[in-house]
């Protein structure tokens, strides 16, 4: 950068913008190309796209294979939110050209940007058939398939970056390839890179990644370890209450489990998740009303929250409240959710209710869906056998045995069935 531009770019930095900028343009009509390069990119950085375009495009008349102004052109347009400006531009860029691999990679950007995802990873690819070796076209596309959610195809362009010694600008590539790993339930690789990444930056998703993984992999005190330390670092980070909770029920610390699902209810209450956590908890401590109050308002707020619905019917159904399991599953379609269990605890609370006959027809009904279920098919064939249908019943019981030959009282009752009928 010659001396007059310098002299106005410290004009600029002292506050007097416009001064410098009248000096600038007061440059353009005498300077060189090289000159005129420098003002258009000094332009650019100093957001004043609009003065550098005409430059660019004055250059390009002399030199229309210079892919760097091919290049800047393309920058500026971005900055003019002109993108398809931009795309035109960089499509000039020839395969030999220095700044080709560059231009692949702002076009994978720009399709991506406009929804074309496919387009956008053709040009990296393409790139990536250039320079095969390239950590960064490596790390980019392995970046561009996690934006994607395609974890799987991610971790070997990813893995390859990491081998190649790359680290990204800002962020950590270790920590690209846990959340990769962790995401493909790869669980055990994905510790291993939270680590590493975590001493590299600390990111609170990242740690609250680690956690969720530590959680996976049943290693409860680390998952506690981890999610605290998030939790010191922001209270307000809702979605680690339930994990923290299940942390603490891991490592049997019940009290501690059920005053973090109190607390993350404080922060969202809005979050089912949590009141499920605290539904369960209760009802392992024996406290029955809170448990119960505690999922029905999860189903209040996500009537489809399966693991609220089936907490409570299998609870409503240890404590022989037929209505009350009737009068849920009935709530629960009249609040359109549909599941085939439904069915089935429909079955169960007839059952209770002692309505055999009405009993067995949701039996019958809900049967495709469970006949592989080996508590279904033991208690369909009890309903068959109450009801008379001792063929049809003995013909469950000896599907379960085939599934349990362990059971033993099955066995007994199918020799007893046998010999009665034949």
């Amino acid at each position: 950068m010659n001396n007059e531009l310098e002299q106005a770019l410290r004009v600029i930095e002292k506050g007097n913008v416009e001064e410098g900028l009248t000096h600038l343009h007061s440059l353009e009509e005498k300077a060189d190309h090289q000159t005129k390069y420098d003002l258009a990119a000094l332009y650019q950085e100093l957001g004043r796209s609009d003065r550098a375009r005409p430059l660019v495009e004055e250059l390009l008349t002399y030199y229309p294979d210079e892919g760097e102004l091919y290049i800047l052109a393309a920058e500026i347009a971005i900055d003019l939110d002109e993108e398809e400006d931009a795309i035109e531009w960089l499509l000039e860029i020839k395969e030999e050209d220095s700044t080709f691999l560059q231009a692949q990679l702002l076009l994978a950007d720009l399709y991506q940007l406009q929804g074309l995802d496919e387009v956008a990873e053709d040009k990296m690819k393409k790139a990536l058939q250039h320079a095969p070796e390239e950590p960064v076209l490596l790390a980019g596309l392995g970046e561009f398939y996690i934006e994607r959610g395609d974890f799987n195809k991610s971790i070997p362009y990813l893995k390859q970056a990491n081998e190649k010694g790359f680290q990204f600008p800002e962020g950590s590539l270790a920590l690209r390839l846990a959340e990769a790993y962790s995401a493909t339930g790869q669980f055990e690789e994905a510790l291993s890179f939270y680590e590493k990444g975590l001493k590299e930056k600390t990111e609170l998703s990242s740690l609250f990644g680690y956690g969720y993984t530590a959680l996976q992999v049943g290693d409860y005190e680390l998952a506690a370890k981890k999610l605290e330390e998030v939790r010191s670092m922001d209270k307000e980070f809702a979605s680690l209450y339930p994990y923290l909770s299940r942390a603490y029920e891991g490592v049997n610390d019940f009290k501690k489990a059920l005053e973090t699902a109190e607390e993350g209810i404080k922060v969202d209450e809005f979050n089912d998740d949590l009141y499920v956590e605290a539904g369960k908890l209760y009802l392992k401590s024996g406290q029955k009303e809170p448990g119960e109050k505690m999922l029905r308002e999860a189903l209040a707020i996500n009537p489809g929250n399966q693991e609220a619905f089936l907490t409570l019917l299998s609870y409503l159904e240890e404590q022989e409240q037929g209505e009350e399991l009737l009068e849920l599953v009935s709530h629960l379609r009249e609040m359109g959710e549909e599941d085939p269990v439904f069915t089935w605890y429909e079955g169960k609370a007839k059952n209770l209710m002692d309505e055999l006959e009405e009993a067995l027809t949701s039996y019958e009904n809900a049967f495709p869906a469970f006949s592989e279920d080996i508590e279904f098919i033991e208690e369909y064939g009890r309903i068959l056998l109450e009801m008379g249908h001792k063929e049809k019943a003995l013909h469950q019981f000896r599907i379960l045995l085939q599934k349990n030959p362990s059971r033993h009282d099955i066995e007994e009752l199918i020799m007893e069935l046998e010999e009665a009928m034949f």
